[in-house]
């Protein structure tokens, strides 16, 4: 009799320690993360409990049994060790791997890119659109950094900080690292080569990037951004108002802006380069590289007249003689209004 106790005592402890055995296994080592799906990204944000990351995990389904992913949080003390962030869960993870990746901290990269900017708040919304912060709050960064930097930097040329690129940042990057980073970027960019040119030129990296603006936005066609810049560099070498119609576009704070007339011209405002010689004081866009790169390798010649062609290809007619400027303007408008009295004519019908 005792016999027989002891040998379902016994069989009842191995059952007992196999069962055991076995589930421990399941909740270390088996799937449980993403089953038969594809890779996804978690979002922890600064300040989530484990609680949130246990919502978070059960309201996007990434865990087929939540209660041993806790389980083994818990044990793992990763419930007092949240850290923010954006991580890459993959398929058929194990809750093993996923706990120790999310207390690892190694997140999956952010990448953040920003072109088309014209002001700040565009910056803003472009920049932290995949970061855990607010546009407010970087902006607020930005702002504060352009006010205690001794670089030469302030609110009204803080743009040519950002070179419009593809960067990679923690999703959790505060909004004053970020900035940080950003001056980072633009300091690696004016390397010793580009400081020269720039010296060559006749401009600091500050002034070449503000010309770049401008020259952007006169070029439709990539190639003629040197012949542009050079026919710039010659009016501020010889003191002739840029005359730049998209300054004037920005000092109206009208982007739709499609035609310039006289009233623009009579605007007081520093960004009129038809009332006020030399440079604005920022940049009316952020330039490209290739914008930089084309003041700092202008085209050398005696231009300092640009018209748009007549074949409105986007292409300009170049020249240093000011009749032959006006001859140029003169074709042009005559295309302009047989174009604009098609449009009409064909609106009549």
């Amino acid at each position: 009799m005792k016999f027989n106790k002891r040998l379902i005592f016994f069989l009842v402890i191995s059952v007992l320690g196999i069962s055991f055995t076995f589930y421990a296994y399941q909740v270390v080592y088996t799937p449980n993360i993403l089953v038969d799906r594809e890779d996804r990204l978690l979002i922890i944000k600064e300040g989530d409990t484990f609680k949130d990351v246990q919502q978070e995990i059960h309201e996007g389904n990434y865990a087929q049994d939540l209660i041993s992913f806790s389980f083994l949080a818990k044990l793992m003390n990763y419930d007092k060790q949240v850290k923010p962030g954006r991580y890459l869960l993959k398929r058929n993870m194990s809750n093993l791997r996923a706990i120790q990746l999310l207390k690892s901290g190694a997140q999956e990269p952010v990448r953040i890119t920003f072109n088309n900017v014209r002001l700040i708040r565009e910056l803003a919304e472009k920049i932290t659109r995949n970061l855990g912060m607010t546009p407010e709050e970087f902006e607020a960064a930005l702002i504060q950094f352009a006010m205690s930097n001794s670089y030469g930097l302030n609110k009204e040329n803080i743009l040519v900080m950002f070179i419009p690129n593809t960067y990679e940042v923690y999703y959790n990057i505060s909004p004053e690292a970020l900035v940080k980073r950003m001056y980072g970027e633009y300091d690696k960019f004016w390397n010793d080569e580009r400081k020269a040119k720039a010296k060559k030129v006749g401009l600091t990296p500050l002034e070449v990037s503000i010309l770049a603006s401008v020259v952007q936005a006169e070029s439709v066609r990539e190639d003629e951004a040197p012949i542009i810049a050079g026919l710039y560099l010659n009016r501020l070498k010889q003191g002739i108002p840029l005359q730049a119609d998209p300054t004037l576009v920005f000092a109206v704070g009208d982007f739709s802006l499609k035609r310039i007339l006289n009233v623009h011209k009579e605007i007081d405002s520093p960004y009129n380069t038809y009332k006020y010689a030399g440079l604005p004081p920022g940049p009316i866009n952020m330039p490209e590289i290739s914008s930089l790169e084309a003041v700092l390798n202008y085209y050398q010649s005696d231009y300092i007249y640009m018209c748009a062609k007549e074949d409105f290809s986007g292409r300009h007619n170049f020249t240093s003689d000011y009749k032959e400027h006006m001859n140029n303007a003169i074709r042009y408008q005559r295309a302009l209004t047989i174009e604009q009295r098609k449009g009409a004519a064909l609106k009549k019908r």
